[in-house]
């Protein structure tokens, strides 16, 4: 069995979509006889690629929700229905204890991510981190920090919004 965890940027443009689709896609191909589950916290952008990209594979999903609230306060309407259809789609959510979506529920989000997977697959431009805590960035310095390994998917021309 092949455990990947997912970080990535939310903010991808429409055009770049579907080039990371396909990237994502590549990648899940190439991951090699057995099991795969992917483990996302499902955000907006590329969590959510690759949470399709894994279900579309036949890949099983574990979700792993920051907080308590998170749904209500932090999933934008354009993004609910399919934030509800990968949430019933897993086979594991797995919320955390955190009662607000804030760094610290974010950070730990972030951890059990790393804690289960194999590998990690990096939806990230290179740029380094923007002193908030939690982005991809960070989430890419702690899994080389712990031995995960990093896979990067940033496709030429790609691009945030």
């Amino acid at each position: 069995m092949t455990t990947l965890a997912v970080t990535g940027h939310m903010d991808l443009t429409p055009d770049t979509v579907p080039t990371i689709r396909e990237a994502l896609r590549t990648l899940l191909r190439a991951h090699g006889d057995g099991p795969l589950v992917g483990i996302s916290c499902i955000a907006r952008g590329s969590d959510s690629l690759f949470a399709e990209a894994v279900i579309d594979a036949g890949g099983s999903l574990t979700v792993v929700i920051p907080s308590q609230d998170y749904r209500e306060r932090k999933v934008k309407p354009e993004h609910a229905a399919l934030f509800d259809r990968l949430t019933a789609a897993a086979d594991e959510v797995l919320t955390m204890p955190h009662a607000s979506a804030d760094r610290a529920a974010y950070e730990a989000a972030n951890r059990v991510l790393l804690e289960r997977a194999d590998r990690l697959v990096a939806v990230w431009d290179g740029q380094p981190p923007t002193g908030k805590g939690g982005g991809t960035a960070d989430v890419v310095a702690e899994a080389r920090a712990t031995g995960v390994p990093v896979e990067v998917v940033w496709p030429p021309g790609a691009v945030r919004g």
